[in-house]
């Protein structure tokens, strides 16, 4: 469905001043227009002419409908009451669903304009559909060289026993791995970028960017084996088209039947290297001429290699020929019959049968052998963005491309199995273009075009991996290869040439194609991972249109692909797994931020849901208390305007928690109306929170709107926290200005928010002297003094415990006074004391200070004047002590 426009009605809108809402009374009357679609519409009818509007007049009706005059006539139009809510509706929100990044919205401002534009699509280029867009191009990818020099060997090596096995294993891996593409493709809108796309909204942009680099390199260096493939076929079938001369090479074979020379002819590597370049240009132009070009060009590709298919499986039904080998039977169950079982050996380099041969096969080499054969499903997805409907186009193009392959390779393997000797099928490389109708020149031509078909995809779908890469924005460095919707990646396909020519002029792939095999399986493991998480945590957001999968056919997938990457090579394995690690902790370090609400964010979500259902709403056990400081962030200080906390209340805040691990709540009150300062606190609050990530503190900030502070931290004290995640401690500065600025109404509000505590249940940890509070690095010595005169279930001794974690007090000592009434009973609470800390593995000093040896030594006049003095202020503050107590009560 296309979106139209939403206008405004003539009615004008409430002015508002600054940032503000208009509250919504009884009376108000926000309404929806919207035009009825014309009969006998599709699901492609546009929705035209949406309007919103805020009525503030009274009506009777909730619903009515009205005529509009219009260029064809007059049309219907409804009006869809709604509550009230504020007259800016956020229908963009919606958009956010389909995987759309849309700015957050906020309320008009004074002299702007409420109406909502978001305008018809903008006119791209030509779209493709299922057939060319996602069948032809897997389809191409998926078709190579393998199946035409290497598979009949496949078959004379491991039999046809273990070569349906073998077809099966590489196949059910590639078709579990289409199933959960299918899946994702289908859960929403999808932009280009194909399997990074999918992995990167659903693991996070750290392993889609890390995975999806490796994804291009690997389809980038791809193009250049198939580049190599293709030459090196068409000067095996025209020799003299070499301009320098080829190596022959003479390997004797040590066989049952004695000893024979092989001749083998290898084309010179000056060759390779010409021909590859002036190849993989010409087919860059052909990238560049962009969507509409590729279109022209894939069928002349693909057409003739389904001839040449077509004309082998002719070959194959009419052999044996007049001028076929003596090993090509035809059709015959006695061959089938000796073929079924394996006939693992050794072979040289080439391939031939040697007693002595460097290579000793087994299943697993030809797991590696064979696997390349059945990759090239994210072809498709891989130019997702030049689709009509991906949501259609990718699960049936790339499922039936999958199925089709899988069909062919199996039937191959029981004809080939019937048709000639083992012998024939392990020393005849190019058995298909032997047995091929009418001339061997198809098979040759075949190999050709299918090869330099498989290039001309990676070449269209690497450079649009990367763009969409870039095009997030996560890493910097690709700024460079960002295009804009509906344009061509030439940068990027620069780029991927680039590399591509340099592995053309390399030469010799032996030692890279492995790596790019493992690129391929790191890419299917994370899309059926992506695919396991989301179905197994069943988001809301989680809603996919393809309904055949299941999060353990995932699994599976993924358990495929892992067993499969350590079958080829574990050496490469972790080659590939190193170098994903490397991109990855790289983004981690330098890329932007991104939160696509990837399926990591939803399991933590449920893992917190399920953690705090768990913890129940009953009193915390002692041994599981932990503190959860509330920070009164601004009250009773002058600090500037762009610091919304004082650093000392935030790094002693950060004290409290054992080694900085916690959760912490900042909150902080803005005195008015909140109508009027809503946007106001957002602000502040965005402000408090990148303060505090500055600060390095484990917390949330929160920003109450308020008539006054009273009522704010009433507010805040009884609703903030959840569970039994609640805060325990408030924690705030001691209110020192209000004696040097008479500021009489601090004093009152002080009492009533240590009051407010009491009632709330909530210990009270009051800052007096924050300005000499202790920076991060200034290193204290000395002593912690605890004046534990009050019972506080040993908070105050937590709290001094936690500071010697802290590297500022870890030279410190602690030092527990103690005030006992009788001398007598100083020894034994001494006693007591000790006993009590070492229960509580804490090692300090207890002194003990007993109350009439105190008094006696006042009126011994051994006391000096300054102790008597602070002795005197001490009772004078119990005694107001005690008088607050008594207003509270």
């Amino acid at each position: 469905m296309d979106i139209g426009e939403i206008e405004s009605t003539d009615e004008e809108m409430p002015a508002h001043t600054g940032r503000q809402y208009s509250p919504v009374t009884l009376h108000d009357r926000p309404v929806i227009e919207m035009s009825s679609l014309e009969a006998g519409t599709s699901s492609e009818t546009s929705l035209k002419n949406v309007k919103v509007r805020s009525n503030l007049e009274s009506t009777a009706n909730g619903m009515e409908s009205h005529t509009r005059g219009g260029p064809g006539g007059s049309q219907t139009e409804s009006k869809l009451e709604l509550f009230g809510f504020d007259s800016l509706v956020n229908i963009l929100g919606l958009k956010s669903m389909t995987g759309e990044q849309i700015p957050a919205p906020s309320s008009p401002r004074e002299g702007e304009d409420v109406s909502i534009t978001l305008g018809r699509p903008k006119e791209t280029g030509p779209k493709m559909g299922t057939m060319m867009g996602v069948f032809v191009p897997c389809l191409q990818n998926i078709l190579g060289i393998i199946y035409y020099i290497r598979f009949s060997w496949i078959v004379g090596m491991a039999g046809i026993g273990d070569s349906l096995m073998l077809v099966a294993f590489c196949g059910s891996c590639t078709f579990l791995t289409a199933i959960s593409l299918s899946a994702i493709a289908t859960n929403g809108a999808m932009k280009g970028g194909g399997p990074y796309y999918l992995i990167g909204r659903a693991l996070g942009p750290e392993v889609g960017v890390s995975i999806g680099l490796c994804f291009f390199l690997g389809n980038a260096v791809a193009g250049a084996m198939y580049v190599l493939g293709a030459i090196e076929t068409f000067l095996d079938a025209v020799p003299n088209a070499g301009f320098f001369k080829e190596s022959v090479t003479i390997v004797s074979n040590a066989t049952m039947n004695g000893t024979t020379a092989t001749t083998v002819s290898t084309p010179s590597l000056h060759d390779l290297q010409i021909y590859g370049v002036i190849v993989t240009i010409l087919l860059c132009f052909i990238v560049f001429g962009g969507v509409k070009m590729i279109n022209k060009v894939a069928p002349a590709f693909l057409i003739p290699v389904l001839f040449s298919l077509f004309c082998i499986f002719i070959g194959v039904f009419v052999a044996p020929r007049s001028n076929a080998s003596s090993g090509v039977t035809g059709l015959k169950l006695g061959t089938f019959r000796d073929n079924w079982g394996s006939g693992y050996q050794r072979t040289t380099n080439a391939g031939v049968p040697d007693l002595m041969g460097p290579i000793n096969w087994s299943f697993n080499d030809l797991v590696g052998l064979f696997f390349p054969a059945v990759t090239g499903i994210m072809a498709g997805s891989n130019r997702s963005a030049s689709l009509k409907d991906t949501q259609r186009s990718i699960p049936v193009g790339t499922l039936a491309a999958t199925l089709t392959t899988s069909c062919l390779y199996i039937i191959s393997v029981l004809l080939f199995g019937a048709m000639a000797t083992r012998e024939e099928l392990l020393a005849n490389r190019l058995l298909t273009a032997e047995v091929a109708w009418p001339v061997p020149a198809v098979i040759y031509v075949g190999i050709i075009l299918s090869t330099l078909g498989a290039a001309l995809q990676s070449l269209t779908g690497a450079p649009r991996l990367l763009a969409a890469i870039a095009n997030d924005d996560i890493l910097p460095v690709l700024k460079y290869f960002r295009v804009s919707e509906g344009g061509e990646p030439h940068l990027a396909t620069l780029f991927t040439a680039f590399i591509c020519i340099c592995c053309v002029i390399i030469g010799n792939l032996d030692l890279i194609t492995p790596t790019i095999t493992m690129f391929f399986l790191l890419c299917y493991a994370g899309v059926n991972l992506s695919c396991f998480l989301l179905d197994l945590l069943d988001a809301p957001s989680w809603r996919p249109r393809w309904k055949f999968h299941h999060w353990s056919l995932s699994l599976i997938g993924a358990l495929l692909c892992i067993v499969i990457m350590f079958l080829i090579s574990w050496s490469f394995t972790v080659i590939s797994l190193a170098l994903a690690s490397l991109i990855y902790y790289y983004v981690s370090l330098k890329g932007k931020a991104g939160d696509w609400g990837d399926g990591f964010k939803s399991a933590y979500f449920q893992l917190a849901l399920r953690s705090l259902r768990s913890l129940g709403a009953n009193q915390v056990h002692p041994k599981n208390w932990y503190p959860i400081p509330l920070v009164f962030c601004r009250p009773w200080g002058k600090l500037p305007e762009n610091v919304p906390c004082h650093p000392k209340l935030a790094d002693f805040a950060n004290c409290m928690k054992k080694k900085g691990r916690g959760m912490s709540i900042f909150a902080s009150i803005i005195d008015g109306d909140y109508h009027v300062l809503a946007e106001d606190a957002k602000i502040a609050c965005r402000q408090l929170d990148t303060y505090i990530d500055y600060k390095r503190c484990e917390g949330v900030a929160e920003i109450i709107v308020a008539p006054n502070m009273s009522e704010g931290f009433r507010g805040i004290v009884q609703t903030m926290g959840l569970g039994n995640l609640k805060p325990n401690i408030v924690v705030m500065r001691y209110p020192e200005i209000w004696r040097r600025e008479n500021l009489s109404q601090i004093p009152s509000t002080f009492v009533s928010i240590i009051n407010d505590c009491i009632i709330a249940n909530k210990a009270v940890v009051i800052v007096k002297g924050l300005d000499e509070w202790p920076g991060e690095y200034q290193r204290q010595y000395g002593t912690i003094d605890l004046y534990w005169i009050v019972r506080d279930g040993g908070l105050m001794l937590l709290l001094s415990q936690l500071l010697l974690t802290k590297a500022s007090f870890e030279s410190c000592k602690i030092q527990v006074f103690c005030i006992a009434e009788e001398d007598t009973e100083a020894e034994e609470l001494k006693a007591d004391v000790k006993k009590f800390l070492y229960d509580l593995r804490m090692q300090a000093e207890v002194i003990v200070v007993t109350i009439k040896s105190w008094e006696a030594h006042v009126e011994e006049g051994h006391q000096q004047e300054e102790s008597m003095a602070a002795f005197t202020n001490a009772q004078r503050e119990f005694s107001y002590l005690a008088e607050m107590k008594e207003t509270a009560s």
